[in-house]
């Protein structure tokens, strides 16, 4: 009897020990869970700019021809040219095991590109440094992530750091694409936006900050959710009756 007590007592610190690991665990994976969470994105200045930062305040980013824009109160879109980013973090395969590598954090980001809920990747542009959207087959050869966010206020990031830059791109529309500054020099580069000796023109930029915004839950968010969990739900139970009959074969 003593003896059972004594083993039973030293047996406690593994088991406390194992509990506390479970539970950490569990609240890993919660901390992480908004990373497949379908999100809208919003921009802002980092520094307060009279005239700008009023504008910008708040934002939605948008997906239009193939590129990213910042949709503020003045900007002229024609009528529903524009779809908003509505998009979460998802590996990409081929390039993950590099990025790691590499000691970077993060994955692909992908998006929905219409009210089909089509999804595309998001990727940065290797010769112009826009941010683009596209098929696998477009994203491949550009620089398709890592795609990360801070911790406590959500702000994107991408390969390590924040370096997205709105450049003005029609004047007249007041109309902005995002671009991210790869090389922290302006976008000054040979050839890029910023560079006036081979563009010949100059053209306006600010820094801006991206940050991941949770979605209104409307009626149509409630449905698209609903479905989501029932084809997870199927799937499922399919891998379940799959497994039972190789069971059986055995």
């Amino acid at each position: 009897m003593v003896l059972g007590i004594l083993s039973a007592v030293a047996a406690c610190p593994a088991i406390v020990g194992t509990t506390e690991a479970v539970r950490h665990g569990q609240k890993a994976q919660a901390k992480e869970a908004h990373r497949g969470q379908k999100v809208n994105m919003i921009a802002r200045l980092p520094t307060p700019i009279p005239g700008y930062s009023e504008k910008f305040e708040g934002s939605l980013v948008v997906l239009k021809d193939n590129k990213l824009y910042i949709q503020h109160a003045q900007s002229k879109f024609p009528p529903n040219s524009v779809h908003p980013f509505a998009g979460y973090y998802l590996p990409y395969p081929s390039n993950q095991n590099k990025w790691a590598g590499a000691g970077y954090k993060g994955e692909g980001l992908v998006s929905t590109i219409n009210e089909q809920n089509h999804l595309n990747w998001i990727y940065v542009d290797r010769d112009t440094h826009e941010i683009k959207y596209g098929v696998k087959q477009d994203a491949e050869g550009h620089c398709c992530g890592p795609w990360d966010c801070t911790s406590v206020d959500k702000r994107m990031t991408f390969e390590g750091w924040e370096g997205f830059i709105a450049v003005e791109e029609d004047e007249r529309e007041d109309i902005w694409a995002l671009y991210f500054d790869r090389f922290d020099d302006g976008l000054s580069s040979d050839g890029l936006i910023g560079d006036f000796e081979s563009t010949g023109k100059q053209v306006r930029m600010l820094e801006v900050q991206l940050i991941r915004k949770e979605r209104q839950k409307d009626f149509e968010m409630a449905q698209e959710e609903r479905v989501e969990r029932i084809r997870a739900m199927k799937g499922k139970q399919k891998e379940q009756q799959e497994q039972g009959l190789q069971e059986e074969d055995k």
